[in-house]
């Protein structure tokens, strides 16, 4: 729904042009002849009350005297005129204005004037601030470019107009075509993420690139970004790369998830390809709208020249695939029929007087290796073999782009003798590249693009049973601090809050004073061989800088002397810092146990963020760290865990066993759903925890908070990615039958098969307004995969798990209304099931605090109708669509 009237601005069969001009050189002149020029097949009315006619065509002079209401309106008129002419077209009829203007800001009170005039008639703007609209399909150039792009399946959104027209530009001497070309503009309206709504259903849309600087709405964005990415490829390029860490962080963490690592977890957790560059929006998009995700990605490399091959492994080296190893049947079978100086591994090196036929063997052998998900095969040029019939071996395999169902990348090198070969291989629908960096690149995005699918797929519970928390320990804490005007939580409070979520930490006595320390010493020394002595302080918060923190204590004496040399140390160093006392605790040492950090920082556009990697007091130097966005499970946990170099070691080598990985993650989901369970906090350090294969433990922790935020309840609204809605399951009766209604999840998909079958036909064309046959795949994710925000479905399982029946809410973006639909299996309707998931829909709505929810139904349909009548509903017959009565509900 927030795409509403959007459909006027890409499916207009008129076009007005305000501001339409008959000087050359002049935007309104550039846009009316761009529109005419480009052929666009429907009307075009000039408005100009200066001009009488332009180019022939009759110019009016306001909204008011056009022939009708334009589906589009274009205007580059001045800023202040801009309001009125928007008021002018909404009362026409019009719905959509793509706004060329410039100078509507918001200081200026023109933007704001231009919103309010659209908002009775639902008008949406493109714009203001923009290059245009270009529709190729159309032949609809309403913009001020140089140049028309050539139609094609690809999309492309920017919130750069100078971009805009330089990836024009470069399409077009690359043979590349557009469904859309859209300049975003200042997204006064319509935003990136309803383009993304649009686009996501768009038949004629096979990729969407994006060149973004700015997310204005991140949860909108998020949502939008998440379902278009469930259905075709969405890459981005996301301008200023460089790290924006915070100057005077209170934790590391702080410093460490700059703005950008936040960008590169969100688009990654949105299922978004994120690449540097702009040529390779459209190459990434060629790759990935090719392949369906790879579960995995390790590649068979099959070459004639053991140079290309070498070339092909430096390069994969850097990226997230990896070569794969070869099982035993397969170099059997290689070895009958390769020459015996083969390399008798991957990369395969089939020797540089390969035939056609040698070629064909070895790469139909390798891509039937199970161990093998992708293949690239590279040709180098020679007098001994021709490169244009390896090339026919190896295409008369192919088929969708693939050899025994697996992808297939090609390298054909040199110029002149390749050339036909490569033809030979794109007529077979295999990918060409021209260098092995290249063909490695492609597998790196479809790599990349696959992990981020997984991570799309996953929709971790606001209330995780695989995480023990205390939730009253930790509201007890956050109270105190709070009562006391506090910001930062001393570390005993850290730790117990962080031990209340299942991270383990060292017993810690608390000493007011040298002696007390002396004796908390005494007492732990029985069990421990050494202990520390930390600073206690409401203020400093890295002890460690100021002298405050004595390792390897031996003898409760020296415990007291430690205790009174940081009491001196920070008199000296930091006078105005509070002493509150001291922390005793044992020396914790694990020979082999990895420093680690786990973090939580508020990111200004993202929200709270979630960082692992190398910890210790060289935190920020070594620099090996990671960001995700919560909340976590246990396989976006072990995905961060790999991001780093740390995960790697993690693993073990030489004289170190691997960790506990489980031990490691489950930290993580802990943090994770503290950060779920808690709107307050404002940021995290555990650093170190220490990880080895006996579990981990954290040596240290710091959390601040925001004293005004304590009795907000969760889930934290600030999470851009809203967690699966668990508090909404429940168990129901309906007669002698026992049910669960739950939110839907993306696993579901599975049980829809079995339902639809067992739907008559007729219940489908009620439930849908028309006959509908078939459900394609990609339906099927966009009804099973929600974001639990601007939608929400609910499924009803019979006690065997079988899908019973679904209900379905979809909100505008402002929330204030909800549009509803039901579906119950044909064998159980009559029994309530109807009834019960309508309740938890209009449940929900209010909850939610949805004012009102509406829904569509065939007048026909008299069971719906009676039940909606029954319920209360408001049942409105539509004069203007025979057949359908609109039922309504408000709910404030």
């Amino acid at each position: 729904m927030t795409i509403r009237n959007l459909d006027h601005a890409v499916h207009p069969r008129s076009v007005a042009v305000f501001g339409a001009s008959p000087r050359a050189g002049t935007v309104g002149g550039i846009l009316i002849r761009n529109i005419v020029e480009g052929g666009f097949g429907g009307e075009v009315w000039p408005v100009n009350p200066k001009h009488g006619e332009i180019g022939g065509r009759r110019c009016y002079a306001r909204a008011q005297d056009l022939p009708g209401a334009p589906d589009l309106a274009v205007i580059a008129t001045p800023p202040h005129t801009v309001p009125g002419i928007v008021a002018d077209l909404g009362a026409r009829g019009c719905r959509a204005a793509v706004v060329v203007t410039a100078g509507l800001t918001r200081e200026s009170g023109l933007r704001q004037a231009m919103l309010d005039a659209a908002k009775p008639h639902l008008f949406r703007i493109i714009g203001p601030n923009t290059v245009g609209l270009m529709l190729p399909r159309l032949k609809l150039n309403a913009s001020f470019a140089h140049m028309a792009a050539k139609p094609g399946n690809i999309a492309l959104l920017s919130q750069s107009g100078a971009i805009a027209t330089s990836l024009v530009d470069w399409a077009a001497d690359n043979d590349v075509g557009f469904s859309h070309i859209v300049s975003l503009g200042d997204m006064a309206d319509v935003d990136v993420a309803d383009w993304l709504d649009l686009l996501a259903g768009d038949a004629g849309t096979r990729a969407i690139v994006m060149y973004l600087e700015s997310v204005t709405n991140p949860r909108k964005f998020m949502s939008a970004a998440r379902a278009a990415a469930r259905i075709k490829p969405v890459v981005a390029v996301k301008a200023g790369r460089h790290e924006l860490a915070a100057k005077a962080a209170a934790t590391h963490t702080g410093a460490l998830s700059g703005s950008d690592r936040v960008v590169d977890a969100a688009l990654s957790r949105a299922g978004i390809l994120r690449v540097e560059g702009l040529a390779e929006l459209f190459a990434s998009a060629e790759i990935m709208s090719r392949f369906p995700p790879l579960e995995r990605a390790r590649v068979g490399v099959v070459t004639n020249g053991g140079g290309a091959g070498v070339l092909a492994v430096d390069e994969l080296a850097g990226t997230t695939a990896s070569l794969a190893e070869l099982s035993q049947a397969t170099i059997e079978r290689l070895d009958a029929g390769l020459p015996p100086t083969w390399s008798r591994a991957n990369p395969v090196d089939i020797i540089g007087d390969a035939p056609a036929a040698r070629y064909r063997s070895a790469v139909e052998i390798v891509a039937a290796d199970p161990g093998v998900d992708t293949v690239m095969v590279f040709n180098c040029p020679t007098g001994l073999a021709s490169p244009a019939d390896s090339a026919t071996a190896v295409a008369a395999l192919a088929s969708d782009g693939r050899i025994g169902g697996k992808p297939v990348l090609t390298c054909w090198l040199g110029e002149h003798t390749a050339r036909t070969a490569r033809r030979v291989l794109q007529n077979a629908g295999l990918a060409s590249f021209e260098t092995p960096a290249d063909a490695v690149r492609a597998i790196s995005y479809l790599a990349n693009w696959s992990r981020a699918q997984k991570a799309l797929a996953r929709v971790p519970s606001n209330r995780s049973e695989d995480v023990a928390a205390d939730r009253k320990i930790v509201q007890d804490i956050f109270r105190a601090a709070a009562a006391e005007g506090r910001q930062m939580l001393t570390e005993p409070e850290a730790k117990a809050v962080v031990a209340a979520y299942g991270i383990a930490v060292p017993e810690t006595v608390i000493a007011r004073s040298p002696a007390q320390a002396r004796q908390a010493a005494a007492r732990l020394l029985g069990k421990w061989p050494a202990v520390v002595v930390k600073l206690l302080s409401k203020v400093v918060t890295h002890k460690s800088d100021i002298g405050g923190v004595v390792l390897g204590i031996e003898t409760a004496e020296r415990a007291g002397e430690a205790a009174s040399a940081i009491e001196s140390r920070v008199r000296a160093r930091a006078p105005d810092a509070d002493i509150e006392g001291y922390a005793v605790q044992p020396m914790v040492v694990r020979k082999h146990a990895h420093e680690l950090i786990l973090g939580m920082s508020r990111d200004p556009i993202f929200g709270p963020a979630i960082l692992f990697g190398a910890g210790g007091t060289a935190v920020e130097v070594v620099n090996d760290t990671a960001v995700a966005l919560p909340p976590l499970d246990d396989v976006l946990a072990g995905d961060l865990i790999e991001r780093t170099r740390m995960g790697r070691l993690l693993a073990g080598f030489r004289d170190r066993p691997a960790a506990d990985r489980e031990a490691i993650a489950a930290a993580l989901n802990g943090l994770s759903q503290m950060v779920v369970d808690f709107p307050c906090i404002a940021a995290v350090d555990i650093n170190p925890l220490l990880a080895d294969a006996d579990g981990i433990v954290a040596l240290d922790a710091r959390i601040e908070i925001d004293p005004e935020a304590v009795e907000q309840a969760g889930p934290n609204p600030a999470l851009v990615i809203r967690p699966y809605p668990a508090e909404w399951e429940r168990d129901i009766a309906v007669g002698a039958a026992q049910y669960r209604i739950r939110p839907i999840k993306p696993a579901d998909i599975g049980l829809y098969p079995d339902f639809l079958a067992k739907i008559a036909p007729e219940d489908i064309r009620l439930r849908f307004l028309a006959p509908r046959k078939k459900f394609p795949d990609e339906m099927l994710k966009r009804l099973t995969q929600l974001d639990y925000d601007r939608d929400m479905a609910f499924v009803v399982l019979e006690g065997s798990g079988a899908l019973a029946g679904v209900a379905r809410l979809s909100c505008d973006p402002d929330r204030s209304l909800g549009e509803y639909a039901l579906l119950v299996r044909t064998d159980l309707q009559g029994q309530g099931l109807g009834w019960a998931l309508l309740q938890q829909v209009v449940d929900y709505a209010k909850a939610e605090g949805i004012g009102r929810i509406e829904g569509m139904v065939l007048s026909e349909n008299e069971a719906m109708l009676r039940m909606c009548k029954e319920f209360g509903f408001a049942i409105t017959h539509q004069t203007d669509q025979p057949g359908l009565a609109l039922v309504a509900l408000d709910l404030g």
